[in-house]
């Protein structure tokens, strides 16, 4: 962690027993349930202001510039260069194999380069391949600029959650990341309706419409990019907006939230041997395979839903159009009795971080997404199955947040949380492949084998999301009652309990570390 003075009064840093609780997902203690003061509240607050909007900013550029083909498919991009849906396929998938390779090794890596040069580096550089795009003329140039694209965007996901791993506690941190993945609702509702606009620049500058959407889209994100230099921060240390004493409070809620996190420099190092616990972890593994299963439907959904609703027999920009309710109702739906329109995704992730639970807002998400399939599935009205994507996208966007605080929350420390959180986004964007050959032209617009498929991996979600709280309970339960045969080996004369050599060692498999369900 980055330098700084770290005395503050008992004002600003409230002793440790106020701060533990295990109904919190915390270190598990004897102590009260800790009361958050006011100025706590407010430097998580100021966070909240400065840090989440430009993260969140970060992957609605992101998921618009790696879905936007989809539009430019609806505005003649197929057409423009006379491919093949076998070559269009190809295109959406060379895009996902340099995109999986980056994720691990980035997130190994963005401690030592840091977040406020890697980040608006990666988001300038792919906004740069992005208006390239919109200059290609054959299918030979669209694949390789493709697969530049992927390669340069894959660190962007797990590394803005790796990176909020270092804000926020665990007890915050789903909340947070639905924040900014909420956008990816938005990228599909304003990629839409960018498309319908920009798509109307035909022939200006002697280039056809669909060129225009990733020309500009991606000048955009070039400018986003310069400006993420000086508004990133690495660390809450380097925060320009948070005052000393809050950078301390800051501190201290990351210390007694992760024992192993110190505070004028990283307590562990990176070894071979964290990346393979991650990788041999139980529930790391149940976690995977769900991710995998809503990846698969979540980019099937992003990337074809114009050419879903282009099918049912809406015109070209009726589609992009039409694409835009269903991403928007991804996001905002009304939830309480009062007009209010609240966020899907935040509100179950609220409510996940609120009572500490992964496992049930993820199974009431999971049925929304298997009522929208069963709908599409059974009905042969063209209206009807348009409506069944306002129970599909949320249903599948809004669990997504979920499970990646969930991968995040339970693996401890650093280097085999980073691997953790690159391998739910590896699952993710597998998903991502098999989806692009599931939509072939000749199977739409009913595309019963994919929905089916869509179907029986929304049901299996909810099944391995059971057996992951029944994995959780039981080492929960297993390292209470081995707690001094595990910590025996670290125990000396001064630290019975082996303190932070302990927890440096063990991470997540520290007796006192409860996993959340």
């Amino acid at each position: 962690m980055a330098e700084a003075p770290r005395e503050a009064s008992p004002v600003e840093r409230p002793p440790k027993e106020d701060y533990s609780s295990s109904e919190a997902g915390y270190v598990a203690t004897p102590q009260k349930e800790r009361i958050v003061t006011d100025a706590e509240k407010r430097a998580v607050r100021k966070l909240d202001y400065t840090i989440v909007p430009v993260m969140a900013m970060f992957y609605l550029l992101s998921f618009l510039d790696r879905a936007n083909i989809g539009n430019a498919r609806v505005a003649g991009l197929q057409k423009g260069l006379g491919l093949t849906d076998h070559q269009y396929q190809v295109c959406v998938t060379v895009l996902y194999a340099p995109y999986i390779a980056a994720e691990l090794p980035s997130n190994l890596l963005l401690r030592w380069i840091g977040p406020r040069f890697a980040m608006p580096t990666i988001l300038t550089a792919w906004g740069i391949i992005v208006t390239l795009q919109g200059l290609v003329s054959s299918y030979a140039g669209l694949v390789v600029v493709r697969a530049i694209l992927g390669l340069i965007e894959g660190p962007m996901f797990p590394g803005i959650v790796l990176y909020l791993s270092g804000f926020y506690t665990r007890r915050d941190l789903s909340l947070r990341i639905a924040l900014f993945f909420s956008s990816a609702s938005l990228s599909g509702a304003f990629s839409g309706l960018l498309a319908a606009a920009i798509q109307n620049m035909d022939g200006i500058g002697g280039r056809p419409g669909w060129a225009w959407i990733f020309i500009l889209e991606g000048l955009f994100s070039i400018l986003m990019g310069i400006a993420g230099f000086f508004l990133v921060p690495s660390t809450p240390q380097d925060s320009k907006f948070l005052t000393q004493a809050e950078k301390n409070l800051i501190q201290t809620r990351l210390e007694l939230d992760r024992p192993a996190v110190t505070p004028n420099a990283p307590s562990d190092t990176f070894t071979v041997r964290e990346i393979w616990r991650s990788l041999t972890s139980i529930h790391v593994i149940i976690n995977f395979i769900i991710l995998f299963m809503i990846g698969t439907c979540l980019y099937g959904l992003a990337l074809f839903s114009p050419s879903i609703v282009n099918q049912l027999g809406f015109s070209p920009v009726r589609s992009q159009l039409l694409s835009v309710g269903p991403f928007a109702g991804g996001f905002f739906c009304t939830i309480t009795d009062t007009p209010t329109l609240r966020p899907v995704t935040l509100f179950f992730a609220f409510f996940s971080d609120k009572y500490q639970n992964r496992a049930i807002p993820t199974i009431i998400i999971s049925c929304l997404a298997i009522i929208g399939f069963v709908m599409y599935l059974r009905t042969t009205n063209k209206f009807v199955a348009y409506g069944s994507l306002y129970f599909t996208v949320p249903g599948v966007y809004a669990s997504a947040p979920i499970l990646s605080a969930w991968m995040a929350n339970n693996s401890e420390p650093y280097f085999r949380r980073a691997t953790s959180i690159a391998l739910g986004f590896i699952a993710t964007n597998s998903g991502g492949i098999l989806s692009t050959w599931r939509f072939p032209t000749n199977e739409g617009p009913r595309f019963t084998k994919t929905t089916i498929m869509d179907l029986v991996f929304s049901v299996l979600a909810i099944v391995l999301t059971c057996l992951n709280v029944a994995v959780l309970y039981y080492k929960n339960k297993r390292k209470q009652r081995q707690r001094a045969e595990i910590l025996a080996p670290y125990a000396d004369e001064k630290e019975t309990d082996g303190g932070l050599r302990a927890w440096v060692e063990l991470g997540d498999k520290h007796p006192d570390f409860v996993y959340s369900y």
